[in-house]
């Protein structure tokens, strides 16, 4: 029987990708979750709330490698230092780390930075935990993906008015592309931080959401605005993007076009 592969948010946006391009390549999968969930086709449940660190030792028994996709708007580096913690306890291998672009880049400074991008700080703050925790570790930093710009937009798409942050560019990308990504270097070695993924392009958030409503054949205005910040003024300066490493091959068009269809 093979070493089984821990992931964490393993039915999540993300991993439950990971779960499946892990089991693609033949991989035990092991997924840490908070709610008890029966085995099947070679993933096995057990539950745990890295939130307080309960069941994080038992589900990391008998691990070597880690994928770390639980995330949340808040919290971030709670989860990551109770699972490195626990990593660092049982002499776990490889820890590999989803982070995002510009984690190092955007300043969350004032208490307008931390209300709006509170969740950048969490994940800059993780990074550091993982790095300092001992345990072999990977970080890959990805761009936003496209399912959780549409759960914006179409959130946003149900008011009269659609609000967009004047300036701001987002660089979508498909989550399975970042699995597919994560999957290759939880079965390699430990590399550290590694070079960012974003998506092939670069659109203004009022262009994602004139695509999303043209998709589904709504009518609203669109209102752009400049957010306040040092954080939000960084966005606007691209600090969330990686044009260098645009490896990312679904554009927001084509996925709208596909999640629409279903």
């Amino acid at each position: 029987m093979n070493t089984p592969i821990l992931v964490t948010g393993g039915t999540g946006t993300l991993g439950r990708h990971v779960v499946a391009r892990l089991r693609e390549k033949g991989a035990d999968v092991r997924v840490l979750t908070r709610n008890p969930r029966p085995a099947a086709d070679g993933v096995t449940y057990v539950v745990g709330d890295l939130a307080t660190g309960a069941g994080a030792d038992a589900a990391i028994e008998g691990v070597n490698t880690i994928v770390h996709c639980a995330g949340s708007q808040k919290g971030d580096e709670v989860k990551a230092r109770h699972l490195m913690a626990a990593a660092a306890r049982a002499g776990v291998g490889h820890v590999v780390y989803i982070s995002v672009v510009g984690a190092d880049r955007v300043p969350v400074t004032s208490a307008i930075d931390r209300a709006m991008f509170g969740y950048v700080a969490a994940k800059r703050a993780a990074e550091e935990i993982v790095a300092g925790s001992g345990v072999p570790y990977t970080t890959l930093r990805a761009t936003q993906f496209h399912e959780l710009a549409f759960t914006a937009v179409a959130a946003m798409a149900k008011l009269p008015v659609v609000f967009a942050p004047g300036g701001t560019k987002l660089q979508p990308i498909a989550a399975d592309e970042v699995a597919a990504r994560l999957v290759e270097l939880a079965l390699g070695e430990p590399q550290g931080l590694v070079a960012d993924m974003g998506g092939p392009r670069a659109y203004l958030f009022a262009d994602l959401a004139r695509g999303y409503l043209r998709a589904t054949g709504r009518r609203r205005p669109i209102v752009s605005f400049p957010a306040p910040g040092a954080a939000a003024r960084s966005y606007r300066a691209g600090a969330n993007l990686t044009p260098e490493h645009a490896v990312g091959h679904q554009t927001w068009e084509e996925f709208l076009t596909q999640r629409l269809a279903v």
